[in-house]
């Protein structure tokens, strides 16, 4: 009986199962003789990286994707990132519906709970939609693509370059095949190239807002008025942090020496992009090392808060940031409750946000400090790798390839955490349902 035909599993098990065993399949596949270039196939632990940052589409590599995979690893690997950025619970809803089986309640509910829907009514139609917007982006994407990578890699190897980075691009993931020329060197070379930067930034952005949120879109168009608050919220939290991260990065970062080589032009692109890919993507057109610590801080402050609910990125997503920030003004202005557009944030809500926050940060910090202890590299180092794999992002300073195992392995509980959702997680290994009807009596307590 497969897992999430039974009663007596919860939707955030089926989840964490079955991003558990893509991982090991992808491991499995991975190691075959076959999958690198050099006959032989990978070891397990660069096996279990690797699948790891697929399938939990965050990018941090220790082999080089071009040069170290062969096409059939490099097939692998897209195959992961797809099934892992659009949701393992999502894809085999999709095989369901293609072979024509019926969908019962219990599927429907943990659909619910994999794209973080409002209901179960209707979930079908969400899993379709979610599955045309995807193909149609990534496809559209790879068209635009194909322009610049066929003339410079030529017909086949541009096309498989195209769909490759569309799809990659798209589900957040931030693997690329551009280490034939140098390894780790992302999009580097392409820093002034706007095609690049504009496709690349604009599937990473679409991917990373969410299908509720394009669901929204599709249905009202530009009348704002009319989308959910939950989609109000998430738009205008991600154009403020893009905005934020553009601005900061044009008017203080690329105005420093080291960025000296550049335009204007390409130091407008450069910020642009450098404030997109944070939202967990992993691909990056500057060398990331060179950049001054308050830039990297912020890179780790937008990294670390990652995407939006129901989407291919991670992170404890947009929405809890807006929540926690709005809960704070709210105190400020000595309101009872959060409110934004004329609506107020359920306490629920908010309790789920703070313990969000607490466990990302809690396991940030945790993550950073022992890979610090363990290799003896900087700590500034060691935090920016922790939030890039706890995001999901993928973005390194170099350090990753060379970490030792039992650094590798902390990385790879913070990609499946961040990944999974920290929530899903912790009701996954909590027994019972929590409620009670019996409560304790109140007590004030002095905070601030």
């Amino acid at each position: 009986m497969p897992l999430w035909k039974s009663d007596r599993v919860s939707p955030a098990r089926v989840i964490i199962v079955g991003f558990l065993l893509l991982i090991l399949l992808g491991t499995a596949l991975l190691m075959l003789p076959f999958s690198t270039h050099q006959w032989g196939g990978a070891s397990f632990f660069d096996a279990l990286f690797t699948a790891t940052s697929a399938t939990c589409v965050t990018g941090l590599v220790v082999r080089d994707t071009a040069s170290y995979w062969s096409g059939f690893g490099q097939l692998v690997i897209l195959l992961l990132i797809q099934v892992g950025g659009m949701g393992v619970v999502t894809m085999a809803v999709a095989i369901f519906i293609f072979s024509g089986k019926r969908i019962g309640l219990k599927q429907r509910w943990v659909m619910q709970e994999s794209i973080s829907a409002p209901q179960v009514g209707g979930i079908v139609r969400m899993t379709g939609f979610i599955l045309k917007t995807a193909f149609a982006m990534e496809g559209l994407g790879a068209v635009i693509l194909v322009t610049r990578f066929c003339p410079r890699f030529g017909p086949w190897r541009g096309l498989w370059y195209s769909v490759f980075h569309s799809i990659s691009a798209f589900c957040n993931a931030g693997f690329d095949l551009m280490g034939r020329e140098a390894p780790f060197s992302s999009l580097t070379g392409y820093v002034g190239d706007p095609v690049i930067n504009i496709v690349i930034a604009s599937l990473i952005v679409v991917g990373g807002v969410g299908f509720l949120t394009w669901q929204d879109i599709s249905a009202h168009r530009l009348r704002f008025k009319e989308y959910r608050l939950q989609s109000k919220i998430i738009l205008v939290t991600t154009a403020a942090l893009l905005l934020f991260g553009f601005l900061f990065f044009l008017l203080y970062e690329f105005q420093l020496p080291q960025w000296g080589g550049l335009s204007l032009g390409e130091k407008i692109l450069a910020a642009l992009f450098q404030s997109v890919t944070p939202r967990t993507a992993g691909f990056n057109t500057v060398d990331l090392a060179r950049m001054s610590e308050p830039s990297q801080l912020l890179t780790i402050l937008l990294m670390l808060t990652g995407g939006s609910p129901g989407s291919t990125a991670g992170g404890f997503k947009t929405t809890t940031f807006a929540v926690l920030l709005l809960s704070a003004v709210a105190v400020f202005r000595r309101r009872r409750s959060a409110q934004c557009f004329g609506r107020r944030i359920q306490e629920p809500a908010l309790q789920s946000a703070c313990a969000i926050f607490l466990l990302y940060i809690l396991f940030f910090l945790t993550g950073g400090i022992l890979i610090c202890c363990i290799d003896q590299v900087p700590l500034m180092d060691a935090l920016f790798e922790a939030a890039s794999a706890i995001g999901t992002v993928g973005l390194s300073l170099g350090g990753t390839a060379r970490f030792s195992v039992l650094s590798r392995l902390v990385l790879i509980f913070l990609m499946y955490f961040g990944r999974v959702g920290g929530l899903t997680l912790i009701y996954a290994v909590t027994a019972g349902n929590g409620v009670s009807a019996s409560q304790f009596p109140q007590e004030p307590v002095t905070v601030g």
